[in-house]
């Protein structure tokens, strides 16, 4: 950008970093991470069990593993979103 123009938007132009942007989100929303967390955990048991399945067909393994992992991420933003109603509408800040 030239030094006479303001930027666009000057929220997402900011001189932080992406590491610095990325631990503040986390801050904001402890849950997402936790979230992501969690479905790699199911898909890493997934991918350690997929060897002794037994004589489950693979199709059916692949679904119980995705449900699995989708149910664990649903879990972690409902508890989310909970936590985010409870910090803004019960636990009132001070202003």
């Amino acid at each position: 950008m030239s030094q006479g123009q303001e930027p666009v938007f000057p929220e997402y132009e900011t001189e932080t970093s992406q590491t610095s942007k990325l631990l503040r989100k986390f801050k904001e929303t402890p849950f997402v991470p936790i979230g992501m967390a969690g479905f790699a955990m199911v898909v890493g048991y997934g991918l350690y069990r997929l060897k002794h399945r037994g004589d489950m067909k693979m199709s059916l393994h692949l679904i119980h593993m995705r449900v699995a992992a989708q149910g664990f991420v649903v879990g972690a933003l409902t508890c989310g979103v909970l936590y985010s109603m409870l910090r803004d509408y019960v636990e009132k800040p001070k202003e």
